[in-house]
């Protein structure tokens, strides 16, 4: 059996519920050949966890954090506040606010504290895997090929999908 490659990003849940929402982050890191990591802690239930796992993250050689939360949505921020780490917020939709109240409060940090965060739906952990993909390509130029690779993937999708509706319109 192959070793596991040692994970460079932590990808941090506040509940279990969040997981379906949470895989399409990590098929995403998967194509870059990023090496991750999954844990499900809640900044209320178990603050301890979510302290500790913060402030030992850069020690055990991870690079960044997707956090991923709904309603109240602290998490990005209480882990933001313990690791000098970009901590990047995946605000979850869910309660009676269908998401509202986790985008806001995963934006809404206060000065020092930056939690970046990405859209509700199922394109926001997507678009924070790439975004750690980004962010490791500043110092890894095997990782900006790869970023490089897929902004091409997208454009040529696009370019097909014109000349889908080109062809259409000629009909």
């Amino acid at each position: 059996m192959a070793k596991k490659k040692k994970p460079l990003v932590g990808i941090v849940m506040g509940s279990d519920s969040d997981w379906s929402l949470l895989k399409s982050a990590c098929e995403t890191l998967d194509g870059f050949d990023i090496p991750y990591e999954v844990r499900v802690i809640s900044a209320h239930r178990t603050p301890d966890v979510a302290t500790e796992y913060a402030s030992t993250a850069a020690r055990r050689g991870l690079k960044a954090i997707l956090s991923a939360a709904g309603l109240a949505a602290h998490l990005g921020g209480v882990l933001a506040a313990h690791t000098a780490l970009p901590v990047i917020g995946i605000p979850v939709k869910a309660g009676a606010l269908n998401g509202i109240d986790s985008l806001l409060s995963t934006l809404q940090m206060p000065a020092g504290i930056p939690v970046p965060t990405v859209t509700l739906g199922s394109a926001g952990p997507i678009n924070a895997a790439i975004f750690v993909a980004q962010i490791l390509a500043l110092s890894d130029p095997a990782m900006a090929r790869k970023v490089a690779a897929h902004k091409r993937a997208l454009r040529k999708k696009v370019e097909q999908g014109d000349a889908r509706v080109q062809k259409d319109l000629e009909g």
